[in-house]
């Protein structure tokens, strides 16, 4: 069931933009303390957090990242955060209203380096949430997969890699 919040006000309070991966997002905090990772003379903030709006049947299109990501709901409509694990199993997370909803959490991890996509349950749907990575998330640890990869990896979810698959031409 879609939520009666005006997508266009949420993207215009929270000066959201287009992501690449799918979406809106506005990056409310960096981290002024820096890390270094294991083996790696770059530095990074220790932590970011973002705003992130599903809406208008949108995506997030599989992708992966260096650092853990936690997502947190704030408003709207469950979407599910799907996550392909290393042994080749699907884990899925219903993010949403855990006090409305039994079957949803507030918050959902993905581990680093985990193939992932989140999808809100349809076209009306609109889900405001929030991502917090640490270490700090940077563009160029960001990675759009390839659905042909992804396939030879992950045969058994072929319908879902293919349904969340980069809409932009990308991967």
């Amino acid at each position: 069931m879609a939520s009666n919040i005006d997508r266009d006000e949420l993207i215009r309070r929270f000066e959201l933009q287009p992501h690449p991966e799918g979406g809106f997002f506005r990056e409310t905090y960096r981290a002024g303390d820096c890390v270094r990772r294991e083996n790696s003379t770059e530095r990074r903030s220790a932590s970011t957090a973002i705003y992130y709006l599903l809406c208008d049947g949108a995506h997030s299109a599989w992708h992966r990242i260096k650092s853990d990501e936690v997502w947190h709901f704030y408003a709207g409509d469950p979407l599910n955060v799907y996550v392909l694990e290393d042994d080749g199993a699907l884990t899925v997370h219903r993010l949403g209203n855990a006090l409305a909803n039994a079957d949803c959490v507030f918050q959902a991890v993905v581990r680093s380096g985990r193939w992932f996509a989140a999808q809100c349950d349809d076209a009306t749907s609109v889900a405001l949430v929030g991502c917090t990575v640490a270490p700090g998330f940077e563009f160029s640890e960001f990675e759009i997969a390839s659905v042909d990869a992804l396939l030879c990896e992950f045969p058994q979810h072929r319908d879902l890699i293919v349904k969340l698959g980069p809409t932009t031409g990308q991967g």
